[in-house]
């Protein structure tokens, strides 16, 4: 029984009840609770969104907030940048299927990187999430993963902010890294 079935009632209570700016996911046996994000990860985060918009598939539409999951690997998160079918979007619920989605993009917390350095990392292969993108304002670089096989990512690209990032299909575009800021140290 997933950690979700045993204590279904405890997680919908908290998703309930959690105030405004606090995210919500869990990941196998543990519950994860962070507090809303800086003005510099926010400002790095629409940054990168208004790039991919621009280039957005037609049938996608932009989500921040769209909770994805696997039941079958009893995970759920919340990407910053994730794009959907409009119409999974439409369906009722808070949350989608992760093989629905064409990325999952997450501006790195000073105060927890692993959660998107480890966590997130296996967790969006294991999901089958085709691209996952970290941007790293607390070292100045941007990381592409590719290629998941249900078990890691089988190919990166790094780039220093102030560089560009080539972002492959369905999106096909060339990221500007210039404006994105790093954290102060």
């Amino acid at each position: 029984m997933s950690f979700y079935e045993q204590h279904r009632g405890f997680v919908e209570e908290v998703l309930r009840t959690a105030p405004d700016g606090v995210r919500v996911e869990w990941s196998g046996d543990t519950l994860i609770v962070q507090a809303a994000p800086s003005s510099i990860h926010q400002l790095n985060l629409g940054l990168v969104q208004r790039q991919f918009e621009r280039h957005a598939p037609d049938g996608y539409m932009l989500s921040g907030n769209s909770a994805l999951t696997t039941p079958d690997v009893t995970k759920e998160r919340t990407p910053d940048l994730t794009y959907l079918p409009i119409t999974s979007l439409a369906r009722e619920g808070n949350t989608t299927l992760a093989e629905e989605a064409l990325v999952a993009g997450e501006v790195v917390s000073p105060s927890n990187p692993g959660n998107d350095w480890v966590d997130k990392l296996r967790d969006y292969a294991v999901m089958g999430i085709p691209l996952y993108l970290i941007v790293d304002p607390r070292e100045g670089v941007v990381t592409l993963f590719s290629e998941p096989n249900r078990d890691r990512y089988h190919v990166r690209h790094d780039r220093k902010f102030g560089d560009g990032m080539r972002i492959p299909d369905p999106f096909d575009f060339d990221l500007d890294l210039n404006a994105l800021v790093r954290y102060p140290d």
